[in-house]
């Protein structure tokens, strides 16, 4: 049976959030568990790759290509299992993945809405 464990701090930056999933998930992982870490951001950008680093900070390049959270380097450092592109998500990636959705014709010309096409 899969487990959840939540770590949110709100959108304050730099309280240690990153670190200490990431501290967790290798504490997880000595108990034998298996861990798997996701970033969530609620920005509107696809990715923070085009971001500044003086807002936003550094930015972590995934085996796959995806430019993600330098949080994602720290789940990789502490639990030693590599990022995926999948593992970092933002508000504007969900929302563009609709758009590409709408623009293919997979709504068939229905009104696209927050409930139920982004929930």
């Amino acid at each position: 049976m899969a487990r959840y464990v939540f770590i949110t701090g709100g959108v304050v930056s730099s309280l240690g959030k990153g670190l200490a999933s990431a501290a967790l998930g290798a504490l997880l992982q000595a108990r034998g568990f298996t861990v798997r870490l996701r970033k969530l951001d609620p920005y509107l950008n696809v990715d923070p790759g085009t971001m500044s680093p003086f807002e936003h900070g550094e930015v972590f390049v995934t085996d796959d290509g995806a430019e993600t959270d330098l949080d994602l380097g720290h789940y990789e450092r502490f639990t030693g299992v590599h990022a995926r592109k999948t593992d970092s998500i933002s508000s504007g990636r969900i929302y563009s993945n609709v758009l590409e959705k709408e623009r293919r014709g997979d709504y068939l010309g229905k009104t696209i809405q927050v409930i139920p096409h982004v929930t």
